[in-house]
């Protein structure tokens, strides 16, 4: 998955775009959504989930969030156990959404380990220069850990510099006419850059942009917000009349509710409740479809998407065997003497791990063994290694799991 850049302006096409903190969103109530993406539209992208669960679908297809933004009442408190005590995403900044500040609020965050709580108002404090904290926390953090590794990282040897070469670069030639005829569809099918780039750590904790064929449209959070202002996914009941006075026609008629339920340990009208629940579900339905592009699926699908990492390896930010390039909050994790060494080694598209247990239709490995594999590497890569892993990568990819 992938949104606009972060916090740099980029020309392409001859126009200027502004780049963008990447959000995840998680509120059951979608106006709280609209109403958080308006505020912050000249910041933040943000892409909306009702639930944990979709969030955590979205990391693990590698969306690059710069930061996670969730209401304690809508799962965030799960969400935050899961991502602290997940070995991939637990130093994803997180911030932690209440509906009114106290000291209570502020000993739950902290024992959960937030990076911060702010009411879904945003009376106090200012969440962009938090952001832009935790952006320049993980540099530092790059940077540290780029010196630490960097005298016991290894320069790519000749023979693997001209293997990839050699390989990328025929790859590329032919299939240079398939590029071109999906750099002009994508550009015929929607505003914006050909290629995404999101942030990678490669070899020696060295950052690079990871390139991919664009799939979705730039501009997809306004059109979900023009989309609702129009009611275009509503019924026949008006969106403003029943937020304003919270009762249906036919309730307003006695000034007084007649059929209240209690959910979540509020009183609401059970036909709002009801409507609204419609109204959530009728914006899922179309959710997809202003982000996607309709040559975004069909590319997703194909993994045609992947084929600009081929550019990648030209230009030396990675190999074509070597570990995965991690993003910036997974990689702040592998800073430790017992793990930063995985970093010593080149990064790659295939690896050791990727056809290790899953190219032979095992379990799923825990990140420590991914992370013992990659040291392995790292420390015993050859010539033969990198064959052999090569040979076994084709096996891999037709296993039920993705290498």
């Amino acid at each position: 998955m992938e949104l606009a850049g972060t916090t740099t302006e980029m020309a392409a096409a001859g126009k200027t775009y502004l780049a963008r903190f990447r959000v995840i969103y998680v509120h059951t109530d979608f106006q709280e959504y609209l109403r958080f993406a308006e505020r912050f539209e000249e910041y933040l992208q943000v892409e909306y989930f009702d639930t944990p669960a979709g969030a955590l679908e979205a990391l693990r297809e590698s969306y690059p969030a710069d930061v996670i933004v969730a209401h304690d009442r809508s799962g965030g408190l799960e969400l935050l156990d899961i991502i602290r005590g997940s070995a991939g995403f637990g130093n994803i900044p997180f911030v932690l959404l209440v509906d009114r500040i106290d000291r209570q609020a502020i000993d739950v965050a902290r024992s959960k380990r937030a990076d911060d709580i702010f009411s879904v108002r945003f009376e106090d404090g200012d969440l962009i220069t938090r952001i832009r904290y935790f952006k320049k926390r993980q540099w530092y953090v790059a940077n540290k850990a780029s010196q630490k590794i960097g005298s016991r990282s290894h320069k790519t040897p000749l023979w693997k510099r001209a293997i990839d070469i050699a390989t990328t670069g025929t790859a590329v030639i032919l299939l240079l006419p398939v590029f071109i005829i999906v750099a002009i569809l994508i550009k015929l099918d929607s505003k914006g850059p050909v290629f995404y780039k999101s942030k990678r750590v490669g070899s020696g904790y060295r950052i690079f942009d990871l390139y991919k064929f664009r799939t979705m449209r730039t501009d997809a959070d306004q059109l979900i917000r023009k989309m609702a202002a129009f009611n275009m996914y509503s019924r026949s009941e008006p969106v403003a009349q029943i937020e304003t006075q919270g009762l249906c026609d036919e309730c307003r008629a006695g000034n007084e509710c007649k059929n209240l339920l209690f959910h979540d340990g509020k009183e609401i009208c059970e036909k709002l409740y009801h409507f609204q629940k419609e109204q959530k579900a009728a914006f899922m339905k179309f959710q997809n479809d202003p982000r996607i592009t309709r040559l975004g699926r069909f590319l997703r699908n194909s993994s045609i998407d992947e084929l600009p990492q081929l550019l990648n390896i030209l230009k030396g930010d990675m190999s074509l065997v070597g570990n995965r390039p991690l993003p910036l909050y997974e990689a702040e994790k592998m800073t430790t003497d017992d793990k930063i060494l995985r970093f010593a080694g080149p990064a790659g598209l295939t690896g050791l791990w990727q056809v290790t247990k899953r190219g032979k239709g095992q379990a799923d490995m825990t990140e420590e063994e991914r992370t013992r594999l990659d040291i392995t590497y790292a420390r015993e890569f050859s010539f033969r290694m990198d064959m052999e892993i090569i040979l076994k990568t084709f096996p891999a990819l037709l296993q039920s799991e993705n290498v």
